[in-house]
Protein backbone atom coordinates (compact mmCIF):
# COMPACT_ATOMS: atom_id res chain seq x y z
CA UNK A 1 0.00 0.00 0.00
CA UNK A 2 1.24 3.40 -0.58
CA UNK A 3 2.03 5.81 1.88
CA UNK A 4 1.84 9.58 2.00
CA UNK A 5 4.05 12.25 4.70
CA UNK A 6 2.05 14.73 6.72
CA UNK A 7 3.43 17.44 8.48
CA UNK A 8 1.68 19.63 11.09
CA UNK A 9 2.32 23.56 9.73
CA UNK A 10 -0.48 25.21 12.48
CA UNK A 11 -0.92 25.09 16.51
CA UNK A 12 -4.03 23.11 17.20
CA UNK A 13 -4.65 25.62 19.84
CA UNK A 14 -8.18 27.31 19.43
CA UNK A 15 -9.51 24.72 17.46
CA UNK A 16 -12.65 22.53 18.07
CA UNK A 17 -12.11 19.18 19.97
CA UNK A 18 -13.05 16.89 16.79
CA UNK A 19 -10.11 18.39 15.10
CA UNK A 20 -7.43 17.87 18.14
CA UNK A 21 -8.67 14.78 18.51
CA UNK A 22 -8.18 14.04 14.32
CA UNK A 23 -4.65 15.23 14.63
CA UNK A 24 -4.01 13.09 17.82
CA UNK A 25 -5.61 10.01 15.13
CA UNK A 26 -2.61 10.86 12.84
CA UNK A 27 -0.32 10.72 14.89
CA UNK A 28 0.43 14.42 15.12
CA UNK A 29 1.57 16.25 18.52
CA UNK A 30 4.03 18.67 17.31
CA UNK A 31 4.47 21.65 15.02
CA UNK A 32 6.86 20.59 12.06
CA UNK A 33 6.14 16.92 13.07
CA UNK A 34 5.95 14.92 10.12
CA UNK A 35 4.22 11.19 10.20
CA UNK A 36 4.11 8.41 7.58
CA UNK A 37 0.23 6.87 7.08
CA UNK A 38 -0.73 4.64 4.47
CA UNK A 39 -2.73 6.36 1.81
CA UNK A 40 -6.28 4.85 2.34
CA UNK A 41 -9.79 6.64 2.04
CA UNK A 42 -10.14 7.11 5.88
CA UNK A 43 -6.74 8.94 6.42
CA UNK A 44 -7.46 11.15 2.92
CA UNK A 45 -10.96 12.29 4.92
CA UNK A 46 -8.86 13.07 8.44
CA UNK A 47 -6.71 15.18 6.47
CA UNK A 48 -9.62 17.05 4.58
CA UNK A 49 -10.92 17.63 7.86
CA UNK A 50 -7.62 19.45 9.45
CA UNK A 51 -6.12 20.51 5.92
CA UNK A 52 -5.86 24.22 7.45
CA UNK A 53 -3.13 22.74 9.86
CA UNK A 54 -1.11 20.09 8.01
CA UNK A 55 0.46 19.81 4.46
CA UNK A 56 1.27 16.72 2.68
CA UNK A 57 4.69 16.32 1.95
CA UNK A 58 5.45 14.59 -1.37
Amino acid sequence: MATIKIKQVKSKIGYPVDQKRTLQALGLRKISQVVEVEDTPSVRGMIRKVHHLVNVVE
